[in-house]
């Protein structure tokens, strides 16, 4: 045989051998990757249908309060978290309570009169607006308008007043009162009464309430009456003397009143607001004053014990 064929010959059945295998090992790496893309979208077929579960609210915010004792017994020891968050919506509501403005009836009306659904109580507040009279009217006054509420600063008693003189200033621009309101008023006899029973036996609130008492007038046990413009905590604001309720609503209550014509049931719902800030000072300086009253023990006929005086004796001689 021919050295040269044969070599030939072994030099193409070589280069065959290669390119079959180079074909053979394409398809082998082909195959494998379409192998690995069929299983990676298998699976993600598989993620996808399986439902994929959102944690509620509740089991986060349980999570986090297990971490945050965890966190909290490894530094500072257990805590009771339920505990303290009763404890601080406590404080919120103490908190609101004590800044939340007084309740007023949304059923009140002015000129009502004595109002049908109001509660007494034993605390009640009194305002009264004056117009003038005479040839003096800056300093001659009379009663126009009366105004009550109780110790929640519901409206009690409302009632215009017809006054008896000829009024030479009504005062609008300060006291609110106008001509018009006169059509339905009471007479003064009419509100002396009414005012008087709901007085009786009751605490008087009053902001210089002896200028509204002189104009009902009325009287009432000073033993029974509560003067803010007595208050020794109220009349620091004014270096000691009498001060203004509209000056006491702003400073004490953040409240603004009388910016325009006065309306006596604003008025006794400030002095009420007012008379309950300091409730406790105002009974400690009013004891001072007026100590309990010590009633006399009686036996069981009714007859009080009288305290049996000893005879002196004399020594004869």
């Amino acid at each position: 045989m021919d050295a040269t064929n044969l070599s030939s010959n072994w030099k193409r059945l070589q280069a065959t051998l290669k390119q079959s295998g180079a074909a053979s090992a394409t398809s082998t790496v082909k195959r494998k990757t379409a192998d690995r893309d069929t299983s990676a979208t298998t699976k993600k077929r598989k993620f996808a249908d399986t439902p994929h579960k959102v944690p509620s609210k509740t089991q986060v915010t349980r999570t986090t309060i297990k971490k945050r004792k965890m966190l909290d017994s490894a530094t500072n020891g257990p805590t009771d978290y339920s505990e303290t968050a009763s404890s601080t919506s406590r404080r919120k509501s103490s908190t609101n309570a004590t800044t939340a403005p007084i309740p007023v009836s949304r059923n009140s009306q002015v000129n009502e009169g004595r109002s049908p659904t109001a509660e007494l109580g034993k605390y009640i507040a009194i305002d009264c607006e004056m117009v003038g009279v005479g040839p003096n009217p800056d300093n001659d006054s009379v009663l126009a308008r009366v105004s009550i509420v109780n110790f929640n600063g519901d409206q009690i008693y409302d009632s215009y007043v017809r006054p008896k003189e000829m009024v030479t200033d009504w005062r609008t621009h300060v006291s609110g009162i106008a001509p018009k309101h006169m059509v339905e008023a009471r007479t003064l006899e009419e509100v002396q009464k009414e005012v008087g029973e709901i007085m009786n036996g009751r605490i008087l609130v009053g902001h210089a309430v002896s200028n509204d008492l002189d104009a009902l007038l009325l009287g009432h046990p000073k033993r029974d009456i509560r003067d803010t413009s007595k208050h020794p905590e109220y009349r620091k604001i004014a270096g000691g003397g009498s001060p203004r309720l509209k000056m006491l609503a702003e400073h004490f209550l953040g409240l603004k009143i009388q910016d325009g014509a006065h309306s006596s049931v604003e008025d006794a719902r400030a002095t009420m607001a007012l008379y309950r800030r300091e409730k406790d000072a105002f009974e400690r300086e009013h004891l001072k004053k007026w100590p309990i009253r010590n009633v006399p023990t009686t036996s069981g006929d009714g007859e009080q014990k009288k305290k049996k005086k000893k005879k002196k004796t004399t020594r004869k001689r």
